[in-house]
């Protein structure tokens, strides 16, 4: 037996394997239904926040990370930053412009009735033929916020809406030409930007490197699935905390991209005391991403600077060289609901994680 709620050891392996032999099954499927080569690798995120909220989150991103604002815009009561940097997703930070919140029912839980409407929302994939891909999908009943792509000058866009299993929408765009804008159809460009502090430590802070999301320990395998059938990614491997009741599994497109996390239970909540602090996070504030994983350089004099200009963390920077892995987790935005993680890989280290920090890193967040 394990020692958490009783599991059995044998029963864990199963699992397992048969995750893996599920997702082994999902490229076939993929190329069966023409969908290979419509999905390239993360173009943005977004994250919307409460009116109030979005120029506070755009200004901690702005001074705790390496990034940029590279545009904004805005139209009635909807205003938006779009945050970049070479090499990495974009970040999009918006407030809702009014109309129904088709994340609204997802957002509800114990501690986020003061931001009904603050998450990170929306995955964006590019792709080289979005009705291509929408017509394919919409043939597998996959149902979408809106009946076709949206057009503006620079691209075309459409979202899906959002999974039962992570809260998540995953968006798609295909852009028109050398020229990109991520500002809406019907809304104006803003100026002037936001300046960004110069502090000489955001150098060290890289691209979007990863992003975890928590779903229940009963929609693991579901929520792996889905992502997987929707994008061109691959399931890598899974690494089981026992003592915390937690999982974390990583879903790859290749070894340079982005990667996509999901957090689970092994066994789902039952009580407080007795469920871990993955469910618990849930239980407080539903599915949703806990974290943003920015790659970094000179992990520690660059957080002993963060600490200095002022940004609180949940434990010590885990990991050591020679395991070839640094982490550390923030405390959460007050803005986004959203974690940093800074992460330092060093040179010749072959894995994406290792199980020391992920034990450390889950187990610190009882303390959020």
């Amino acid at each position: 037996m394990n020692a958490h709620n009783g599991t059995p050891a044998g029963s864990l392996a199963r699992e397992e394997e048969e995750l893996i032999q599920k997702t082994s099954l999902v490229p076939a499927e993929r190329e069966r239904a023409g969908l290979e080569g419509l999905v390239l690798g993360l173009d943005a995120v977004i994250i919307t926040c409460e009116p109030d909220r979005v120029a506070p989150a755009v200004s901690e991103l702005l001074r705790y990370t390496g990034l940029s604002c590279t545009e904004a815009y805005g139209h009635g009561n909807e205003k938006g930053y779009v945050l970049g940097l070479p090499g990495s997703a974009s970040i999009i930070v918006r407030s809702r412009g009014g109309g129904p919140n088709p994340f609204g029912a997802v957002n509800r839980a114990r501690m986020t009735g003061a931001l009904p409407d603050t998450r990170l929302e929306t995955f964006i994939f590019a792709t080289p033929d979005i009705r291509e891909y929408v017509r394919i999908q919409k043939s597998r009943k996959v149902q979408f916020l809106t009946p076709e792509p949206v057009e503006s000058a620079s691209c075309s866009f459409i979202q899906m809406v959002p999974s039962r299993f992570t809260g998540n929408s995953l968006g798609f765009i295909e852009w028109n030409g050398a020229e990109r804008s991520y500002t809406p159809a019907g809304s104006e460009t803003v100026f002037p930007l936001p300046e960004k502090p110069a502090f000489f430590y955001q150098k060290n802070i890289g691209g979007l490197d990863h992003t975890a999301t928590r779903v229940r320990a009963q929609d693991r395998t579901a929520a792996i699935l889905e992502f997987l059938t929707l994008t061109n990614y691959h399931y890598d491997f899974g690494v089981h905390v026992k003592s915390l009741n937690s999982i974390t599994s990583v879903a790859r497109r290749n070894e340079e991209d982005f990667a996509m996390v999901f957090t689970s239970g092994i066994t789902p909540y039952t009580t407080d005391e007795a469920s871990g602090p993955t469910e618990m996070f849930i239980r407080n504030y539903g599915t949703r991403v806990h974290h943003m994983a920015f790659r970094t350089e000179r992990i520690e004099e660059t957080v002993a600077r963060l600490r200095e200009d002022g940004l609180d963390f949940l434990l010590d920077i885990v990991g050591s060289e020679e395991e070839g892995l640094k982490q550390i987790f923030s405390v959460p935005s007050q803005n986004t609901l959203i974690v940093n993680e800074y992460i330092h890989r060093y040179g010749g280290f072959d894995g994406f994680f290792t199980r020391s920090n992920v034990e450390k890193l889950t187990e610190a967040t009882t303390r959020q």
